[in-house]
């Protein structure tokens, strides 16, 4: 049984990263089609590019990418062995074993450049059967890093996260500029499936995407009816995003599915992801809208003990938010994005919008 996660209605928010202890419900592994074993050579379409494997991988490279996704989904499914070198650091977790095991994995020495991942002559160096990237972005000559063609010159493969392969590419293909429009939860299960059939871990895969469904499903059914609140999510860690210094605030894709699947809406909702909505906020915007709930997204280890503090600066510069009367707040960090810990967000934020 799941502990609902703490809310404090006067004294501040519920931590969604400590509230939770990450059991899940049944793996419902007898749902659809029974995996199977993978069988080699196996060849995969990725972004348009054909990847052959002979066997599951066994020198990995993780790409930073801005993402925590990739890494702690190949935590989840056991494979910490195959991981040559990690570039994505998790100081923060919903889910905060995984901030521990992340931090035993190698990075091979591999410090990110300029624009913050593993250079091209790193990644050359380090000879990975595997370049794991969570967006197209990552190999990108321009900023210093090395190309899937130069890759596959080194008889290295190379694989984006699915859902981003049209991200940070030149000339995506419709087929995947579609979806990433249409990013949801479902793109964190689409990337498990898709490692497991690569590493021929397809059972644990089905097990892992089984529980967290399961999740979320409960949280759905438990909502379901009610009034749907309206859900600010901020990160003011990330204010830098903004021109007018204010919290970064994230809306589209995998947010509002996230919010949705809670009960409730975006505050500020769209039908494909908006990156942009930070950098063109106003000041006046963000007070008129509506805010029956406060998500405080935690980028940074230290903010976790200010999280009362950071809402209350909020409520206290928008009185006028229904949220800001009634205290009603609570935080998240990385399942706000893509990747296995979305059922803890779902979760604290349903806690939050409809407590029990």
């Amino acid at each position: 049984m799941l502990t609902a996660a703490l809310i404090l209605p006067a004294a501040g928010c519920g931590s969604g990263d400590s509230a939770r202890s990450g059991s899940g419900g049944s793996a419902a592994g007898g749902k659809g089609a029974a995996p199977t074993r993978t069988s080699y050579p196996l060849t995969i379409d990725n972004c348009g590019q054909k990847v052959t494997f002979d066997g599951p991988p066994e020198r990995v490279l993780i790409m930073n990418g801005a993402s925590v996704g990739e890494v702690e989904a190949y935590v989840l499914l056991g494979l910490q062995s195959r991981i040559l070198a990690n570039a994505q650091r998790v100081t923060i977790s919903d889910d905060p074993k995984l901030v521990t095991e992340v931090a035993k994995l190698p990075t091979g020495g591999a410090e990110w450049n300029k624009n913050f991942d593993v250079p091209a002559e790193k990644v050359l160096e380090l000879k990975p059967d595997l370049v794991v990237s969570t967006w197209s972005g990552s190999f990108d000559a321009k900023s210093g890093f090395a190309t899937r063609e130069q890759l596959a010159d080194a008889g290295i493969k190379s694989y984006v996260n699915p859902v981003d392969c049209a991200y940070g590419a030149t000339n995506p293909s419709a087929a995947d500029q579609a979806v990433y429009e249409q990013q949801s939860i479902e793109s964190t299960y689409d990337f498990i499936t898709q490692t497991g059939v690569v590493f021929d871990e397809q059972r644990t895969a089905a097990d892992l995407v089984a529980k967290l469904k399961d999740r979320i499903a409960s949280i759905r059914d438990r909502v379901k009816g009610k009034d749907r609140k309206k859900v600010l999510l901020v990160y003011p860690g990330m204010a830098a995003m903004s021109a007018n210094n204010l919290p970064a605030v994230f809306s589209g894709g995998v947010h509002d599915d996230l919010i949705e699947a809670a009960g409730g809406e975006n505050a500020f909702p769209s039908d494909k992801p908006n990156p942009e909505l930070t950098s063109n906020l106003s000041a006046e915007a963000l007070a008129s809208a509506e805010v029956d709930v406060l998500v405080i997204g935690l980028s940074d280890p230290s903010e976790k003990s200010q999280v009362k503090e950071l809402a209350d600066r909020l409520f206290k510069q928008y009185p006028q938010w229904k949220a800001s009367k009634t205290k009603t707040c609570t935080s998240i960090s990385d399942g706000a994005f893509i990747g296995p810990t979305n059922a803890y967000a779902v979760e604290a934020i349903a806690d939050a919008a409809h407590p029990q």
